[in-house]
């Protein structure tokens, strides 16, 4: 038997976010962990990894960023997909949008993806699963529903994919599982490793105070937001707060929301879930879409960061009156239109870029752990791992890999792509 038999490779996201994506290979076995898409014409893959090398692959969760280039592994080849169900049928609906706006740039079609699908297997939060010499188990995630943690154990070590996780409390979820025992290895998101979010209870308290200004003075207030995850703790927390005014469902969210019903075990309240979706109202097509425009209200919508989608049309609509609002809820990437709202207050409305008179708002509903809940989970970590810095742009796997050497004295890297450790 070799010395230090266990070798990850970072193929994706490394001092980035977007295509992220690691194999984790013993001497037998080898495991893809996501292979995820950077969006962009054209859009970005991870580094290329022989399908007829992989064993299985294991997805943390649906987002593209995580699974966007999972179909290009059954273009002939057939290999296990696991993850949870809910985080299954979420992927499917996403890659098929996916297929549907950058077709023409990517190297699969809706086969492949009818073929993924056809070899995923739903695997449920804690139960073994064993591909060849190693095995794995799925940690809640605490990030959207059905995200996981991913604790492979093999040749007698045990390393931890975060992948995408949030150990903060939300009205949709659970903290994530942090009960991992001891470690060799930790490959852990930095997304936020520069910065906190803002206490839930207390940002919860001014959204909600900041709708209802607008709403009882006679505006309606547009919610971007993404359809998976934000969109339905956005209608969690209107409900929570009691808001007695029309809330309106539209885009891909209806569909996430239809699939989350089936699959509301993976949810924190349940019977809250279920109120917020039920009193809602969910767009049917363009008159119920005028008709919400029109009507006092809030308005929950895709795209997130008003890239196309319905929140195109409400802005639109509604970015023409001071009375009404603008409230951004996901975080809007350099560039995006959201983010020139929220930088510039200028947005595209009837094909110029104008003014938006309407009032602009951000609240941090990240799903995302701030910079103190990453340095905590590190602080706890039992073991003597070594720490992998990955998922984060602008120099934050850097710093936070420097800062696990310096204040906990674990051996810590921010790796590049390509790059291969051995455990």
């Amino acid at each position: 038997m070799k010395e230090f038999p266990l070798e990850i490779r970072f193929l994706g996201g490394a001092r980035e976010v977007g295509r992220m994506s690691v194999a984790v290979k013993t001497e037998k076995t080898q495991l893809l962990l996501d292979y995820g898409v950077m969006m962009g014409r054209p859009p970005g893959f991870p580094m290329h990894i022989a399908p007829k090398d992989v064993d299985a692959a294991i997805l943390t969760h649906c987002h593209l960023d995580h699974s966007g280039v999972l179909p290009i592994f059954y273009i002939q080849d057939k290999r296990p997909l696991y993850s949870t169900r809910l985080t299954l049928e979420l992927t499917q609906i996403l890659i098929k949008d996916l297929i549907h706006l950058s077709g023409y740039y990517l190297p699969f079609e809706y086969l492949e993806l009818r073929y993924m699908m056809q070899n995923a297997i739903n695997l449920d939060y804690g139960k073994k699963q064993t591909v060849g010499d190693m095995t794995f188990q799925l940690l809640d995630a605490g990030h959207v529903p059905g995200s996981a943690q991913i604790l492979i154990e093999g040749e007698g070590k045990r390393v931890l994919f975060t992948g995408d996780f949030n150990t903060s409390r939300t009205r949709l979820l659970s903290p994530a599982n942090d009960n991992y025992g001891d470690l060799d290895a930790v490959i852990m998101e930095t997304t936020y490793a520069d910065g906190d979010h803002t206490e839930r209870l207390e940002l919860e308290k001014k959204f909600i105070e900041e709708v209802i200004g607008i709403v009882e003075t006679g505006g309606t207030v547009l919610i971007p937001a993404f359809s998976i995850g934000r969109s339905q703790e956005i209608a969690c927390v209107l409900a929570a707060h009691h808001f007695k005014y029309p809330t309106t469902i539209d885009g891909m969210a209806r569909l996430a929301n239809r699939i989350m019903i089936s699959n509301k075990q993976f949810l924190l309240d349940q019977q809250l879930f279920l109120n917020a979706m039920h009193t809602a109202n969910w767009v049917d097509g363009w008159r119920d879409r005028r008709l919400a425009a029109g009507r006092t209200g809030a308005i929950i919508s895709p795209a997130g960061m008003l890239q196309g989608g319905p929140a195109a049309f409400y802005i639109s609509k509604l970015g023409k009156k001071a009375k009404n609002g603008v409230f951004l809820v996901s975080y809007q990437i350099p560039g995006t239109p959201g983010r020139q709202l929220m930088e510039k207050g200028m947005c595209v409305i009837d094909g110029k870029v104008r003014k938006i008179k309407a009032q602009v708002q951000h609240f941090d509903f990240s799903s995302h752990c701030g910079a103190s809940q990453l340095r905590s989970v590190v602080k706890n970590l039992k073991g003597n791992p070594s720490v992998f810095a990955v998922h984060g742009a602008e120099g934050n796997p850097e710093r936070f890999a420097k800062w696990v050497k310096k204040e906990v004295g674990l051996r810590a890297t921010s790796p590049k792509t390509g790059d291969r450790f051995i455990v």
